[in-house]
């Protein structure tokens, strides 16, 4: 793409490159989280978590666990876990500035996702968080997102991904390793003390 190509800078601009959708497209779209909605959350072991700093600037996060790791609490209600990481907090941070958040729950071996939107508040009492513990440990804090819109996301983006086709793996060689890329990032650092601290963590301190 040329560097000068003209930017898209309004609706109707856009609407003059793509159709306009199905109904369905926005029919789908619910303010809670029915059966089919809490089901998919209840088998999934994996999300990604967006959120906004209050400088605008988006971000986005994994969060990943045994299945059904994202607590319904209700048909408007979800609690999410904040496992242990590099303590930077990033996620809520943004989210006490700017408590809105953006969800895409993901499950091994489906192609649809399912996209939950919604206010968020930080809950660091040890009775909220006791039910989201792991071998014994509860989160130091969970993040409690009141739904404003849930809907299931078409198959397609997964499918000409491949993402779940064990024939789409890398040789993991094809890439350097986690300390190896901070090392060329940061100065000073060592490559083989970050991925030896890293086996550690991952090993003895996922909770």
């Amino acid at each position: 793409m040329s560097n000068t190509a003209p930017a898209v800078t309004s609706h109707a601009e856009l609407r003059d490159v793509y159709r306009e959708p199905l109904p369905r497209a926005s029919q789908k779209v619910l303010d809670h989280l029915d059966t089919h909605c809490r089901k998919f959350i209840e088998m999934s072991p994996f999300c990604v978590l967006s959120s906004t700093g209050a400088d605008g600037r988006a971000d986005a996060s994994p969060r990943g666990d045994p299945p059904g790791f994202v607590k319904v609490l209700d048909e408007y209600t979800l609690l999410i876990p904040d496992r242990p990481g590099n303590n930077q907090v990033d996620t809520l941070q943004n989210v006490l500035n700017h408590p809105v958040v953006g969800l895409l729950f993901f499950v091994p071996g489906m192609n649809e996702t399912l996209r939950v939107c919604g206010s968020a508040e930080i809950v660091a009492e040890h009775g909220a968080l006791e039910p989201l513990s792991v071998g014994g440990k509860a989160p130091l804090s969970g993040l409690k997102v009141t739904v404003k819109d849930a809907f299931l996301h078409c198959g397609r983006a997964l499918i000409r991904s491949r993402l779940w086709d064990p024939e789409a793996q890398i040789d993991r060689s094809a890439y350097p390793t986690y300390g190896q890329v901070l090392a060329e990032q940061i100065t000073g650092a060592n490559a083989a003390a970050i991925d030896s601290e890293e086996d550690e963590a991952n090993r003895n301190k996922l909770y």
